[in-house]
């Protein structure tokens, strides 16, 4: 029977890691929301000018509820920033809204990351599904399972969900790094920022990008960790 104990441990690990980087940028952002920036510029009017020197005039920005919801919508070409960043006028609301818009230029110059992760977002769900499944089935009904399918077929759908995952996570990297350096380009150009407010929306920024780093490494090693166990399977 296969044991998820270890695969569990990684899990935690990188979770309990992600939480603490999560932590610390919602820390930070709360810190900086405070300081109001010497332009006075709210988020949307950040988004709406970095979007105007890039001449894009086919993006809108709009506001949408919850904390740090801030997303780029390429399927209806929307900006959307959660309301504390649509308005707020300070250094953490002003990267977060040139990160989004970030990702409105690399599909205004169709950035091939970005369409690659686009296309992965339906396999990413459906292998998050497949392994909370079955997860809940080993638990409820282990020996069932594994008296049904042999245990290379379940440590194969294992792998290769895990893959699909860690693909994604890596896909994503670029596609984050990518937006940022946007941001952070027009943000330090535009005249916009005073030098230690651009040196707070590097450091929101920076945190964000741990993040999506954490998660890769952890999607990967859990996926090695399958591999190893399939090998040794195949060995026996």
């Amino acid at each position: 029977m296969i044991s998820f104990g270890p695969a569990m441990l990684i899990g935690l690990a990188f979770m309990g890691i992600g939480l603490l980087v999560s932590w610390r940028l919602k820390s930070k952002f709360q810190e900086f929301s405070k300081i109001p920036s010497r332009s006075g510029l709210s988020g949307r009017e950040v988004a709406e000018r970095m979007l105007r020197d890039y001449g894009i005039s086919n993006v809108r920005v709009i506001c949408v509820p919850g904390q740090l919801t801030d997303h780029y919508n390429p399927a209806d070409k929307t900006v959307n920033l959660s309301e504390e960043v649509y308005h707020g006028t300070n250094a953490a609301s002003a990267a977060v809204a040139a990160h989004e818009c970030g990702h409105a230029v690399q599909h205004a110059k169709a950035y091939a990351p970005l369409e690659w992760r686009s296309r992965l977002v339906p396999l990413q769900h459906a292998s998050g599904m497949f392994l909370n499944i079955l997860m809940m089935l080993t638990f409820i009904g282990g020996a069932i399972l594994f008296e049904s399918f042999p245990i290379k077929w379940v440590l194969w759908a294992i792998v290769i969900a895990y893959g699909c995952i860690a693909l994604f996570s890596i896909v994503t990297l670029p596609v984050e790094l990518d937006a940022s350096k946007y941001a952070l380009n027009w943000i330090e150009h535009s005249g916009t920022a005073t030098k230690d407010e651009y040196e707070r929306s590097k450091t929101a920024l920076n945190l964000a990008a741990t993040s999506y780093v954490v998660a890769a490494l952890g999607a990967i090693i859990t996926m090695f960790y399958y591999i190893l166990r399939l090998i040794g399977t195949n060995s026996n």
